[in-house]
């Protein structure tokens, strides 16, 4: 994937959450794909960062991989600082970063409760917090929720269900608050996306597809598309909404 000079997002500075893997390093090459400079968060993989650093660098894209652990306050607002500082700014910010935990609510560890709240929750809330100072009039952010917010198919859910209601709430509530200073707020919520983590093979793949509208999984640049578009120029009139990527699972 060649950057695009000129590109709908040449020069915007974006900082995505999460962006070394999956859903978030599809977000990453688009982003600087249509022009941006992009910085990403990532939690231990060197590897799987450095993965993203090629791909962006031999397309011509600019990209800053920053080590930063999304349930610390401190690292997140390290990584806002350090992306501003290197890219001389921040125009979007995609909350990407999540993390996931599927037990019954008899047996559901308070540490893995703690831990989906402070990442899906606190740590989307925390990296917009540090990041509106920077944002001015046409900022974005995008959140990345899922489709379990609205619909809820299998028993072991409630709690990963619960973080993602939680961001559409807090997408809709800043939208009011942000809108007046030109800064549009979105909640993108996938379906099933076939990624490393929830592959479109196997038992339960084969229940979620049936579950959708068109009768298969989706891919990872069907939401970064999205992202995308929600980030640019055309989408200043789009915010406290959430889109579903899910190819009818909720219809």
């Amino acid at each position: 994937m060649t950057t695009v000079d000129g590109g709908p997002l040449a020069g915007r500075r974006a900082l995505v959450t999460g962006g070394s893997r999956g859903i978030g390093a599809e977000i990453v090459r688009r982003l600087a794909f249509d022009g941006a400079a992009v910085a990403f968060t990532y939690g231990s993989s060197v590897a799987d960062a450095d993965r993203v650093v090629v791909d962006v660098s031999r397309g011509g894209g600019r990209v800053l991989p920053i080590r930063a652990d999304s349930s610390d306050a401190g690292q997140i607002a390290s990584a806002v600082d350090e992306t501003v500082t290197r890219l001389g700014g921040l125009d979007i910010l995609v909350n990407n970063a999540g993390v996931a935990y599927l037990a019954p609510v008899e047996s559901f560890p308070l540490e893995q409760f703690d831990r989906l709240v402070g990442v899906n929750v606190r740590g989307a809330f925390v990296a917009i917090q540090c990041a509106v100072p920077h944002l001015g009039d046409g900022g974005r952010i995008i959140n990345i929720g899922s489709i379990n917010a609205d619909r809820v198919p299998t028993a072991g859910l409630s709690v990963y269900a619960m973080t993602k209601a939680a961001v559409a709430g807090m997408t809709r509530g800043l939208a009011r608050e942000l809108g007046p200073r030109g800064i549009t707020v979105n909640n993108v919520q996938p379906g099933p996306i076939a990624t490393d983590m929830n592959p479109a093979e196997g038992e339960f793949a084969d229940v979620s597809r049936q579950m959708t509208a068109v009768g298969r999984y989706g891919n990872t640049a069907d939401v970064a598309g999205v992202v995308s578009y929600l980030a640019g120029p055309n989408a200043g009139y789009i915010t406290g909404a959430t889109w579903n990527v899910d190819g009818g699972f909720t219809a």
